[in-house]
């Protein structure tokens, strides 16, 4: 912050001089004044310009003027960080703060991806209070964990991705290390890819999660995008997605959602999974999934985490990025993992040394109370049912929700539209089609909070308001272009 001083002395006016032409003069002075850093006096006199600064050190930034028989002292105190612009605001939590400050009662948040219950309120996991729980009974400290994390999270951790009996984990070729969510752990992967891999880029879905852009560009790794969303059909672009990554320099990273692919909603089938695989080993990319999503997509981790293991039961070495913000609603707890799948249990070992190297200077080590919650609940059995059962609920409620949607737009559009592919998609997201403007309309309208792509969280609609959406939906797809 800027703070200014000033004070105007002078004899007597001359004659030829009036009062309001010396305050002319000195609004003239104010405009053409530049500031500096710093403090310092300013003194206009007769004759020359000089700059009178801690007279020993003077400073270029101070200028003194001369309008005549004026004595003027200027004192100005300017930022160090007045260089620094203003950064927009984040495109996906950005909507939840103009959320908050409309006042009307219909309003509705479908822009960030935070389930909630049918009256649209935050929900902790019945399993997550009991593993607090536990957590109290034992009385466990708040002791600093290794730079690699919970060494119990991230058993549990390899095995619920992989499979407890998978040839991966029993052979220990997999570099498991807690990150903070998904969004750590896929920046410890990219700073990875960085130091070890120079060069390499990384293909990315358009479109895809919007902080992934910003990871690999912090972390100075290339990227480029690939074919995956179809317009026209609102659905998956696969021959454009297989003769891009066809064309990729040898060696890229391909990074590819598990399940319930962000923001569309629309994943591949499992012939088309193998088929990916198949081009992927043909020109030895590697690849890199984003797991957001196991068991809150279909409502089965086994299922969710099919695309991850058919890689894995190639052979393939593979980066894989964990979140348990939306499975396990732990949003606030930042706890996730990094998996790199390796040819060797000596290569496991010491990408995980420099995973490590990498944790240290960045956050030193991890935060406990997450992991111990995941380690509670996927360690012990009875815990681990009453999850799955957890989970089952939220996607089949999101299921539901999908349902009414599409019903309620299919009966209030007579335009003969076709809605169904709202019912192809999975996950928490559903791709609308609406462009920008259309999007702009949901909002200013009908006060529907959602991403500028036409992304919706079905996670944060209740089946009570699935008229009011379909409404705005098809307001803003036929009357707004």
């Amino acid at each position: 912050m800027a703070s200014t001083m000033l004070s105007l002395a002078s004899t007597t006016p001359s004659a030829s001089l009036s009062m309001q032409e010396i305050l002319k003069m000195f609004m003239v002075w104010i405009r053409n004044f530049n500031c500096g850093f710093g403090q310092g006096k300013v003194r206009l006199g007769s004759g020359s310009v000089s700059t009178l600064f801690n007279k020993e050190k003077g400073n270029p930034f101070i200028k003194e003027k001369s309008f005549g028989r004026i004595s003027m002292t200027v004192a100005v105190n300017v930022s160090r960080f007045e260089g620094i612009a203003m950064a927009p605001p984040d495109p996906i939590l950005g909507v939840s703060e103009a959320f908050r400050a409309d006042t009307d009662a219909k309003k509705l948040n479908l822009g960030v991806g935070a389930y909630r219950t049918e009256e649209l309120q935050p929900y902790v996991l019945d399993v997550v209070k009991k593993a607090e729980n536990l957590m109290l009974e034992r009385g466990e400290n708040k002791e600093y964990l290794s730079i690699e994390g919970l060494a119990a999270f991230n058993k549990v951790t390899a095995e619920l991705l992989f499979g407890a009996d998978n040839p991966v984990i029993k052979q220990q070729r997999v570099a498991t290390v807690q990150g903070l969510s998904g969004t750590g752990s896929l920046r410890l992967a990219a700073a990875l890819i960085e130091r070890y891999f120079p060069g390499a880029q990384v293909l990315i879905s358009s479109p895809t999660w919007g902080n992934h852009k910003n990871i690999f560009n912090d972390a100075r790794v290339p990227w480029s995008e690939y074919r995956y969303y179809d317009p026209k059909t609102v659905g998956l672009d696969f021959e454009g997605m297989i003769s891009d990554i066809k064309a990729a320099p040898e060696g890229s990273f391909i990074l590819l959602h598990g399940c319930a692919h962000n923001p569309t909603g629309i994943d591949p089938t499992p012939e088309q999974w193998e088929k990916i695989a198949d081009v992927i080993q043909e020109k030895n990319h590697i690849p890199f999934f984003d797991v957001a999503y196991q068991g809150f997509a279909s409502g089965s981790l086994d299922a969710d985490a099919s695309s991850v293991r058919l890689f894995a039961a190639r052979g393939m070495e593979l980066l894989i990025a964990q979140s348990y913000s939306k499975n396990l609603g732990l949003y606030a707890e930042r706890i996730g993992a990094i998996n790199v799948v390796c040819s060797s249990a000596d290569a496991a070992a010491r990408v995980k040394s420099q995973l490590k190297r990498i944790a240290r200077p960045m956050y030193s080590n991890p935060p406990v109370h997450g992991a111990r919650i995941v380690a509670n609940v996927v360690g012990d059995p009875a815990l681990f049912n009453e999850w799955k059962e957890e989970m089952e609920m939220m996607a089949g409620r999101i299921k539901n929700v999908r349902q009414k949607l599409f019903d309620s737009l299919s009966a209030r559009d007579k335009s003969g539209k076709d809605w169904s592919f709202i019912l192809k998609q999975i996950g928490m997201f559903s791709f609308t089609g609406l462009n920008k403007t259309q999007s702009d309309n949901m909002t200013n309208k009908w006060h529907v909070y959602m991403t500028k792509d036409g992304r919706i969280s079905l996670a944060g609609l209740s089946l009570a308001k699935c008229e009011y959406l379909a409404d705005a939906i098809i307001d803003s797809f036929h009357n707004v272009s």
